[in-house]
């Protein structure tokens, strides 16, 4: 609370109120100026339920909008799912720059034009005290410790983070590429120095890639960490968004990275035939011989253990049928054997990808919580096969689970 009375104070000074009073904030509105302030509806009392509010904010022509958050204060959730304060470019139909909700600060947010719109939504349970932010004209592309990120149109060019190369990026700051190319071209991205705060699951500082123009987990390509540069990552159409957030802790070097378009239809090119194995999805496939197996689960937690490259436990939050094999997202409750499955974070929630090659067998269900152990494709996928050991969690197993996780294969 006393972090509260400061930014009134604060507030009333700014706005040149010799008799300093509380002041108010409307549900939304339109803001213009060098810089000024927003807040939550009520704010610093607990913001009302069941509300959209939406706020348009206009800086000079030739600037960009950096919004700093002051104070932030809303229902806490892994995936921001119930309160939540969007953030985008432009004031209709703008790409969304971020989603935020709990009570850890963003870094600074940049727009890449002169105008931003946020929008704060709230459901019809627990509350908070809101948010209070503060928006200012900034020049385009300036660097500094505060400002990165932007719209990249040229054929080719180079992003870092801030302060690059002469010092370590800093704290609390949160960069958005947006590359988008022409309609009939791809991008190529890749990274030539790398160092970020490393973590095994990426959760404080990091760097992540996805398809398209906005933050969305669902087209999110991969989210790095540590001092090894991620392969070359191409995207699926015509734009990529390059996120980089780094947390109020440690920092690191930072990096450096380059992108070109090119066309959709790459030209045919004689090679030489190779001895080398290329990695392939073809085990996959589901066959008839594969999928006639019997679907029978056999041996124990103890048997099927130690010939498993994987081991967690998960609820089942999507599952879609593909070309006779189930892709299933798993939100992981716990992890006993990693191996080289790939694990996202978004908060403190993790999840895997798994494919269950033949759709029935062994038959899982969304909504469901499974006990699954199987093998690992060379893209981080979990592969499932029909002798894979998976069965429903129960909290009894937990005892095995962490006598298992302890023991030596």
């Amino acid at each position: 609370m006393v972090e509260i009375l400061m930014l009134v104070k604060l507030l009333c000074y700014q706005g040149k109120q010799a008799n300093a009073y509380w002041p108010t904030f409307a549900c939304g509105g339109v803001v213009s100026g060098e810089s000024g302030f927003i807040g939550s509806e009520g704010f610093p009392g607990v913001y009302p339920p069941n509300s959209k509010c939406t706020w348009k904010i206009t800086v000079p022509e030739g600037k960009v909008v950096v919004l700093s958050f002051r104070y932030l204060d809303l229902e806490s959730d892994n995936l921001c799912r119930y309160d939540f304060v969007d953030i985008y470019n432009g004031h209709a139909n703008g790409q969304r720059i971020g989603r935020f909700c709990g009570t850890v600060k963003p870094g600074a947010l940049v727009s890449n034009s002169n105008k931003m719109l946020v929008q704060m939504t709230s459901d019809a349970n627990t509350a908070g005290s809101g948010f209070i932010a503060k928006f200012s004209a900034a020049e385009p592309h300036e660097r500094g410790d505060q400002y990165c990120g932007g719209r990249l149109e040229k054929p080719s060019g180079s992003f870092q983070t801030p302060n690059w190369p002469e010092r370590d990026y800093p704290a609390g700051v949160t960069c958005s590429w947006h590359i988008v190319a022409p309609k009939n071209q791809l991008i190529e991205l890749k990274f030539e120095k790398f160092d970020v705060e490393r973590d095994n699951y990426c959760r404080y500082d990091y760097v992540a890639v996805f398809n398209g123009g906005e933050i969305n987990d669902a087209k999110r390509i991969g989210k790095y960490c540590g001092d090894s540069p991620p392969g070359p990552i191409l995207s699926e159409k015509n734009e990529l968004l390059i996120q980089f957030l780094s947390d109020l802790s440690l920092t690191a070097d930072g990096f450096i990275g380059h992108y070109k378009f090119r066309p959709k239809k790459l030209p045919t090119t004689t090679v030489p035939p190779t001895t080398t194995t290329t990695p392939s999805t073809s085990s996959l496939k589901p066959t008839v011989a594969l999928c006639q197996q019997k679907c029978k689960r056999s041996g124990t937690l103890e048997s099927n253990y130690c010939s498993s490259n994987f081991v967690i436990t998960g609820t089942v939050i999507t599952a879609i049928t593909r070309a006779g094999s189930l892709h299933a997202t798993i939100s992981i409750i716990n992890v006993y054997k990693e191996g080289n499955l790939a694990i996202q974070q978004a908060g403190k929630s993790m999840s895997a990808k798994i494919v269950v090659v033949c759709k029935q067998c062994p038959l899982i269900r969304r909504g469901l919580n499974y006990i699954i152990m199987g093998q690992v494709e060379e893209d981080g996928r979990g592969k499932v096969l029909p002798n894979s050991f998976v069965m429903s969690f129960k909290t009894k197993n937990q005892k095995i689970l962490n006598a298992l996780k302890n023991r030596t294969c």
